[in-house]
């Protein structure tokens, strides 16, 4: 039985239950650990990348490596960033799973993917001629120093593109550049002498303004936002660019361009609307941008914002709550309206205790459309409890 009629007639089996059975099913498909991993893999792939799940035949021998792909959303936005800073060939020097070098080859003319581990490589070049790939290379080589002119041989890319592994030896998750493999500190004056562009992928967690330090020429970054979380840092670096870096926040398919906060006092308003940015804007650290839209700051270390109405501009990037109540925060309002509104969700902003612990204080239970909002406000020198409703 081929592998896919094998993925097509047990894709909706217990996985436990069928590896159990290994002795009954070795026979029906030639490679049975494939075919578990690749319905595992597959699995999660549902959602994430609908466009590979659609295609039944295609093969993944690793499980990690559909947890550490990207998603459609986001690897086609770094293809739109990659493409508009140059034309012609890419070089994915960390292929991994190959979802992104789909989407790379989707925007450029020829595209070389390189992964060091065997298995993947071998996989990528199968997957790719199953979803109708002519323009891209397959290459399997180790990314460590003095290697890359040997990975790119008569290739000639216009950008790189690398996304080390974020994992230590012990299966630790790491996040700084020195802990990442390949060691792109140790590999920058290498790759910037062979392309005048790399497109850098970075843990969510990374430090923008360390790595941007520690990288220098960084051109542009990215923070690349979906399903409600920050997901990726993206960094743009050109050979001998010394000048200040732009800052772009991407979240549920809009974009925005962030410059340095300029310093300037938010405008007064008369809030009805509370605006709770959301996590890929806070991770880009521009933490005035809304005021731009004539919202106001409620405290320097606050991170909420109020305004008159909802401003559709901001809508992709945080949630609006229409504001019913505002009183000081304090044990006889607590008392009062976690009496009132039985029933919420809770979160505590710049205040001496957590959401949880304010949640307890209240004594109210998660749902409904009621959401409390406990927040430090500089203008009032103290504390507000916001009770609002989603919309």
């Amino acid at each position: 039985m081929e592998l896919a009629e094998f993925v097509r007639a047990h894709e909706g089996d217990d996985l436990g239950k069928l590896a159990l059975a290994r002795e009954r099913y070795m026979t029906e498909v030639e490679d049975f650990d494939l075919a578990l991993t690749t319905l595992e893999v597959r699995r999660k792939l549902r959602d994430k990348v609908p466009q590979w799940y659609a295609v039944p035949s295609l093969r993944f021998p690793l499980r990690v490596s559909g947890e550490q792909c990207s998603s459609t959303e986001t690897a086609r936005y770094k293809a739109a960033v990659a493409a508009a800073a140059a034309k012609g060939c890419l070089a994915d020097l960390t292929g991994g799973l190959g979802v992104d070098s789909w989407a790379f080859a989707q925007v450029f003319d020829r595209v070389l993917y390189n992964e060091m581990r065997p298995e993947l490589a071998d996989a990528a070049r199968y997957n790719f001629a199953a979803l109708g790939l002519g323009n891209v290379t397959v290459s399997c080589a180790e990314l460590a120093a003095g290697k890359l002119p040997l990975i790119l041989g008569s290739f000639h890319p216009d950008i790189l593109f690398l996304d080390p592994a974020r994992r230590a030896m012990d299966g630790r998750k790491v996040f700084r550049l020195e802990d990442c493999q390949p060691d792109v500190l140790q590999l920058l004056p290498e790759l910037l002498s062979a392309c005048p562009l790399v497109l850098l992928k970075l843990s969510p967690m990374a430090d923008i303004s360390l790595v941007c330090k520690q990288l220098g020429c960084v051109k542009a970054v990215h923070v690349v936002g979906a399903e409600g979380e920050c997901k990726e840092l993206l960094l743009l670096l050109e050979r001998d660019y010394a000048g200040p870096y732009t800052l772009t926040v991407y979240s549920n398919g809009a974009v925005a361009e962030i410059s340095a906060p300029s310093g300037e006092s938010p405008a007064q308003v008369s809030p009805r609307w509370l605006f709770d940015p959301g996590k890929a804007l806070l991770k880009a650290g521009a933490f005035t941008w809304p005021c731009r839209f004539g919202l106001q700051k409620l405290g320097r270390h606050t991170h909420a914002y109020l305004s008159a109405a909802p401003v559709e501009a901001l809508n992709p990037f945080g949630k609006w709550y229409e504001i019913l109540e505002v009183t000081p925060l304090n044990n006889r309002s607590i008392k009062e309206l976690g009496k009132k509104y039985p029933r919420a969700e809770v979160t505590a902003r710049n205040l001496p205790l957590t959401s949880e612990q304010l949640r307890a204080k209240l004594g109210v239970k998660s749902g409904g459309e009621v959401h409390f909002f406990g927040l430090h406000a500089d203008a009032h020198a103290g504390n507000l409890l916001f009770v609002t409703r989603s919309c």
